[in-house]
C-alpha cells in the first residue's frame, strides 16, 4: 500500500497550519488507496540550513537532518499544507525541503494551499521547489481562502466548494504516486 505524508508548512506559533493539515488527513483517512500521516515539520526543531554538505551528497552531520531524512524516506509520496507568506511559501517550509533532496526524488506530490488569495501565489512557488527536487506534482490543487474558509481568520470551518478541491488532487495524487513508485524501481534495476 502506498504511503502518503501530510506535511505541515508552517511552525509558527498559533499558525493556521495544523487544523488545515489535521483536516487534510481527516478527509484522507476516509479513503482506503493508500496509508496517510500527518508530518509536522515542527516536531523537527530544523535550524535554518546548518548543514555543511548540499543535500544531494546526503552526508547529514545533524540529528535533526538524520530524523527529518529517515521520516521523509518512508513515504511514496506527499501532500504539502502551504499556507502564504508574502507572496510565497512560509520559510519554515523553505527550510525544511532544503535540508534533503534524494528522499524525495521520483516521488509525487499533492498541494494544499490557503492565504488571502487562496494560497495561489504559495503554490505556484512550492510547485518550482518541487520540481527542482525532482517530485512529480500534480495538476489539482486544494484551495482554500482566509475569507470564507475561516472563522475569525483563524477556525478553519471550510465551505463545501471548497472542501470538494482536495478530491481531485487526492485521485491524481495516488495514480502519480503509483506511477512513480514503478519508475523509482526501474531506476534502482538500471542503476
Amino acid at each position: 500500500m502506498l504511503k502518503i505524508a501530510i506535511i505541515t508548512g508552517s511552525t509558527r506559533p498559533g499558525r493556521n497550519n495544523h487544523g488545515v493539515a489535521q483536516w487534510v488527513l481527516e478527509q484522507a483517512q476516509q479513503r482506503d488507496d493508500a496509508s496517510y500521516e500527518l508530518v509536522d515539520i515542527a516536531d523537527y526543531n530544523l535550524p535554518l540550513l546548518d548543514e555543511a554538505f548540499p543535500a544531494a551528497y546526503q552526508n547529514y552531520q545533524n540529528e535533526a537532518t538524520q530524523l527529518w531524512s529517515a521520516k521523509i524516506a518512508e513515504f511514496d509520496g506527499y501532500i504539502f499544507v502551504t499556507p502564504e507568506y508574502n507572496h510565497s511559501i512560509a520559510p519554515a517550509l523553505a527550510n525544511a525541503l532544503s535540508y534533503l533532496n534524494a528522499e524525495f526524488t521520483n516521488k509525487a506530490a499533492g498541494i494544499v494551499g490557503y492565504g488571502s488569495a487562496m494560497g495561489a501565489r504559495a503554490v505556484e512557488h512550492l510547485r518550482g521547489i518541487l520540481s527542482e527536487l525532482q517530485i512529480a506534482h500534480v495538476q489539482k490543487t486544494g484551495m482554500f481562502s482566509l475569507f470564507s474558509d475561516f472563522e475569525n481568520f483563524s477556525e478553519f470551518k471550510p465551505t463545501e466548494q471548497a472542501s470538494g478541491s482536495v478530491h481531485p488532487m487526492f485521485d491524481q495524487l495516488i495514480s502519480w504516486a503509483t506511477a512513480m513508485k514503478t519508475v523509482r524501481a526501474s531506476a534502482l534495476v538500471n542503476a
